[in-house]
């Protein structure tokens, strides 16, 4: 067995670092040191340990069998300690500066950021936040990385090491213009399919009402694709598409736009909107301090 007071500790945020960067400069730099004393600390780690931990390939550095097995409990080691020391099982958001980094749909940053921004500047005005657009592509690396905090939107099936929270339900609503259209006062699905659409792909490859549709043998008419849903409600007027919409979203347009609203005809029950963090940061108790927030005062949006 290895003996702890032997083992110089600054090796496991060396070796944290290079598991995530997979790159002897790119650790130099994010640490502040030089490639030659990363690559000393790299062959001290390889003979403590023995094992190559990090093999040179065609495809960069790879990381060994061995390597992979102590990655997750190293870095929740390190997060645990960072914790310990910045002040044990104590997070005042009242004085906190924490800046969290967020991916997610600009409906998302519609329907939360004017309560969220308003709750912080009355209990918590030292925090901030860096909004990023959320890919099609669920950002697993950025989130396990650190590289963002958090995600908000509708997810599908998560690898393990990625912790889901509820946030809320929501519904989806048609939009048109009724001075282009006459839609009468229940849209069915026969006359659903005869239109124009607009599809807001919003950071998905595959929307929940085009897969009904295909679960049915249907498919729609979609004449424009757009990855924003702030912009779709404009594009309606004046033309004869219609567009799918979140409820919450569209209820707040139709007060500002001369638009109608109409139920959409398909059977689709409400979806989730989720929140999604990496497991290994449950100990970070600013990013679960915001969480249950979320959770709790926003869920009703």
């Amino acid at each position: 067995m290895m003996n702890i007071r032997n083992f110089d500790l600054n090796l496991l945020v060396i070796f944290d670092a290079l598991m995530r960067e997979r790159n002897v400069s790119r650790v130099a730099e994010k640490l502040a040191l030089s490639q030659p004393a990363i690559s000393n600390a790299l062959n001290r780690l390889r003979t403590l340990l023995d094992d190559q931990l990090l093999v040179r390939t065609a495809q960069g550095m790879q990381p060994t069998a061995l390597a992979l097995s102590l990655e997750e409990p190293i870095r929740q080691a390190i997060q645990q300690i960072e914790t310990t020391l910045s002040g044990g099982h104590q997070f005042d958001p009242s004085s906190s500066q924490r800046r969290f980094r967020i991916a997610t749909t600009d409906y998302a940053e519609l329907a939360l950021l004017p309560r969220l921004l308003e709750y912080m500047r009355a209990h918590a005005p030292g925090i901030s936040f860096d909004i990023l657009d959320l890919p099609p592509n669920t950002p697993t690396q950025a989130i396990e990385d650190g590289d963002l905090d958090l995600c908000i939107g509708r997810f599908g099936e998560l690898p393990p090491r990625i912790r889901r929270t509820p946030f809320m339900k929501e519904e989806l609503v048609v939009a048109y213009d009724p001075l282009q259209l006459d839609l009468g006062p229940e849209l069915s699905l026969e006359t659903f399919m005869t239109l124009k659409h607009i599809w807001v792909s919003g950071g998905q490859h595959r929307g929940v009402v085009d897969m009904w549709l295909d679960d049915n043998q249907l498919e729609r008419n979609i004449v424009l694709v757009t990855p924003n849903y702030l912009g779709a409600p404009h594009l309606v007027l004046n033309s004869d598409m219609v567009v799918v919409l979140p409820k919450r979203m569209a209820d707040q347009y139709a007060t500002l736009l001369p638009i109608q609203l109409a139920p959409l005809p398909l059977p689709i029950p409400p979806f989730d909107v989720d929140v999604i963090t990496s497991s290994l940061r449950n100990d970070d108790l600013a990013l679960q301090w915001l969480i249950d927030l979320l959770h709790q005062e926003f869920t009703a949006i």
